[in-house]
């Protein structure tokens, strides 16, 4: 009827129409609206309300409430929100009252746009016009504000709801819970549902099911259970989707044991699992390396269905690529093809991840190209893993040319793939190039991020590859760095070595102190391990022995951080003595030891033989207060070992079982090792039939003491009975058994038992080291047998191992 009115250009019938189909509430579509603003010569369709209202108004067409709300609901479906508050505040100009359900929809919309200034101003003006908000007003307000991370706010508002008599329903409690896992305040989220569970509101489905989901992405495998058994109790895992939810969240923290009884449990109960089950599982097999479990429950679904989809095989073709298997990877992905699947950009992305990991570029381009072919428009991951790939195939060129190829194609590159370029022109010799596109970022609209400084910085200090005089370019553009970024912790690794290489004391120090500084800063103990192991592979050990003592004397750092690594590499190049001096040294400025850095220097003092010392760094350990752990014992015992010191090496050992420290396989060898040095071979061998009768599991370090004990002591025959045994219980002799043995027979004159437990070792593919050629080509030239010596001499030679003054 407006229609027609319309095209005979008849506004006052339509006016009179209008009136009447809005007093007898006949329902208005956007067809009417768009009809009527035509007709009163207004284009633009429904976003014109606003100026066709006034207009309207002159022609005798007042809206009612029940219209307006029509109008706003069409204009914010649309996506017309601005228009919609236009509409509104006209609304209330013509003296109309808006209704809660004016209210709701509006900041529903303007809640998707996440606008909680405008959320919260309407709230507030709904109460000021005398309309009380209901429950879905609230729920609406929590969650915008859960989403702009406002928590303080959505409690208020939660609290107001409670306090005006409008009590949460479900969906409040399951809204209020979700945003507090989002933002990873999963303790919080789980005090909101067991507040819900004493309420009249109990969880529903869906509760339930987001909570699982957050506690398995937090991994939290106590919750995850705790969840699921109230779920059990409220009736709600009769279906499919419930035992789905408890599987995906035990595989996501790695209870794949139970996620898997909890799937078997669902077939047992007449429940199909569905496609995502499936897929639930087998990823959770695959990220705990039970690949065959996988594999068996793929190959059940190709038998028995529902049959694998493309998800199914990418799970695969991403544990090949992580495992370094590129080419089962390609494998997997050519069965998905021939199986009648088209990949999609995450499987093409999956499979160039594993063929980037491995260099192989022609691969790599062969699937890159597939993809166009078929449609599939690469994304920013598919050109950042080719650029990878070209990297690690030293092909910087075709990385230039891939990078010029998306950008021609309209895909942005994120400051991800520019990183991977810079790298791969660095990596490549061409840091001109590299520094071009840096300087090309600000055009591309892309922020450089620490990573991109790093790869810099790395570049410009890469050794052999610039020359001295840039090390200066690599410290300016540090400076020029910290002016828009806080270095981080890949930052302080890549620059902090060259610093203390260059004698650059005071800038490393200040970067150091910088850094401690900063609320982000990684301050755990492997983090400055790792660091101060780089700095001493670049720098030498004198030099990162200075950084480490300006740092302790300034008073920067007065942990052992940087002492540690100072105490290892001098144990390990057998100056343990120096590092007793160094310790000293940091203890005067105030530096306390704990428990790594003293372990590194008792067990550097105990090789060395110096016990007396080793044994004192134990006392003042444990009078200062840091408590020795089981390694720690260990090390002591053995030094009371080598000296022969059994009464109390013993006392030790008791001393450690009074501490709460079980004797291990460490501990009981090191005794044995101890009792057999000290010429208590019955007692060594008396502990080792008891050890074996409780259980105990031998080692080689078990029988190598006992061997040579019994051997020196000419007992040949319970030697080779102790050696039958070791083999019985399945404890595979290395090379030092071996070593003793063919030494005791060498002593016993026995040449020909000497050659075959040489031959026997090298059949057993146990490589000779130069003590067993030395053994052999002794026991040999005493026998008299000089050719046979001097055929193995040239052996070892040939072998690559260096001769000693023995064997020559």
């Amino acid at each position: 009827m407006l229609e027609l009115m319309r095209a005979h250009d008849r506004v006052g019938d339509m006016a009179q129409v209008f009136d009447l189909m809005q007093k007898q509430i006949v329902k208005a579509n956007v067809g009417t609206f768009a009809t009527i603003f035509s007709g009163m010569g207004i284009e633009g369709g429904l976003q014109s309300a606003p100026v066709a209202l006034p207009v309207m108004r002159e022609a005798g067409m007042s809206l009612n409430a029940y219209t307006y709300n029509g109008l706003i609901y069409f204009l914010v479906k649309s996506g017309y929100d601005k228009e919609a508050m236009e509409v509104y505040k006209a609304m209330t100009e013509d003296g109309i009252a808006p209704n809660v359900r004016t209210y709701s929809v509006l900041m529903v919309a303007f809640g998707k746009r996440r606008d909680v200034g405008m959320v919260l101003w309407l709230l507030s003006e709904m109460e000021s016009r005398g309309v009380k908000p209901n429950v879905y007003s609230y729920t609406i307000c929590i969650r915008v504000l859960g989403q702009a991370g406002r928590f303080d706010e959505a409690y208020r508002i939660l609290r107001e709801m409670e306090e005006t008599g409008c009590e949460p329903d479900v969906v409040t409690y399951t809204v209020l819970i979700q945003i507090l896992c989002d933002a990873g305040q999963l303790s919080d989220a789980k005090d909101v549902f067991w507040k819900m569970k004493a309420s009249d509101q109990k969880p529903d489905r869906v509760t339930y099911i987001t909570l699982l989901d957050k506690c398995g992405d937090s991994g939290d495998p106590r919750s995850v259970m705790e969840i699921w058994n109230a779920m059990e109790a409220d009736g709600y895992n009769d279906n499919v989707v419930a035992y789905t939810a408890v599987v995906d969240a035990l595989c996501q923290v790695g209870s794949v044991d139970e996620a898997s009884d909890v799937f078997d449990e669902m077939k047992r109960k007449g429940i199909s699992p569905e496609l995502y089950s499936y897929n639930s599982l087998i990823s959770g097999f695959l990220k705990a390396n039970r690949f065959d479990r996988a594999l068996e429950l793929f190959n059940h679904m190709n038998i028995h269905g529902p049959r694998p989809n493309g998800y199914t095989h990418v799970l695969f073709i991403n544990y090949y690529g992580k495992s370094g298997e590129s080419l089962k990877a390609m494998q997997r992905y050519e069965t998905m093809k021939s199986n009648g699947i088209v990949p999609d950009v995450v499987a093409g992305n999956a499979v160039l991840y594993s063929l980037a990991k491995s260099g192989k570029l022609g691969m790599a381009k062969r699937v890159f190209s597939e993809l166009k072919d078929m449609g599939v428009s690469p994304d920013n991951i598919t050109y950042t893993m080719m650029i990878k790939c070209c990297s690690k195939a030293s092909k910087a060129d075709e990385a230039v040319k891939i990078f010029s190829d998306m950008m021609e194609n309209g895909c942005v590159p994120d400051v991800l793939a520019v990183n991977s370029l810079i790298d791969t022109l660095y990596k490549g010799g061409k840091g001109n190039e590299a520094w071009q596109i840096f300087h090309q970022l600000k055009e591309m609209n892309i922020e450089p991020t620490d990573g991109t400084y790093n790869t810099l910085l790395a570049g410009l200090g890469r050794e052999g590859k610039v020359k001295e005089d840039r090390f200066k370019e690599a410290f300016m553009m540090f400076c020029y760095m910290k002016k828009v970024l806080a270095p981080d912790y890949a930052t302080l690794c890549t620059i902090l070595p060259s610093f203390v290489r260059e004698d650059l004391m005071k800038e490393a120090l200040h970067t150091i102190q910088e850094y401690i500084l900063q609320s982000f800063s990684n301050m755990d103990r492997s983090s400055f391990h790792s660091l101060m192991e780089g700095i001493i592979k670049k720098a030498g050990v004198e030099k990162s022995t200075v950084f480490a003592e300006n740092i302790a004397s300034s008073g920067i750092l007065l942990s052992d951080f940087f002492l540690c690594p100072l105490i290892r590499h001098l144990c390990k190049q057998r100056k343990a003595l120096e590092a007793h001096e160094l310790v000293k040294k940091f203890k005067s400025f105030g530096v306390s030891l704990e428990i790594a850095s003293y372990n590194s220097l008792i067990r550097g003092l105990v090789d060395e033989n110096m016990t007396d010392i080793a044994e004192s760094l134990f006392c003042e350990m444990k009078r200062l207060g840091c408590a020795p752990d089981e390694f720690t014992y260990n090390l002591i015992l053995d030094a009371m070992g080598k000296s022969m010191r059994i009464e109390e090496m013993l006392k030790v050992q008791e001393e450690m079982h009074c501490r709460g420290f079980e004797s291990t396989y460490v501990t009981y060898n090191t005794i044995i090792s101890g009792l057999v040095k000290s010429k208590r071979l019955d007692q060594a061998i008396d502990l080792y039939h008891n050890l074996i009768s409780e259980g105990f599991s031998p080692t080689p370090c078990t029988y190598g003491p006992l061997l040579d004990g019994l051997l020196k002591a000419g007992k040949i025959e319970d030697a080779e009975n102790l050696f039958s045994e070791m083999l019985e219980y399945g404890c595979k002799p290395n090379c030092t058994i071996y070593n003793i043995l063919l030494n005791g027979h060498r002593i016993a004159g026995n040449t020909d038992n000497v050659c075959q437990l040489f031959q026997k070792m090298v059949d057993e593919r146990i490589n000779p080291d130069i003590k067993s050629y030395t053994i052999l080509i002794d026991s040999l030239c005493t026998a008299g047998r000089l050719n046979d010596g001097m055929s193995y001499f040239r052996q070892l030679m040939e072998f690559g191992l260096e001769p000693d003054l023995i064997n020559l």
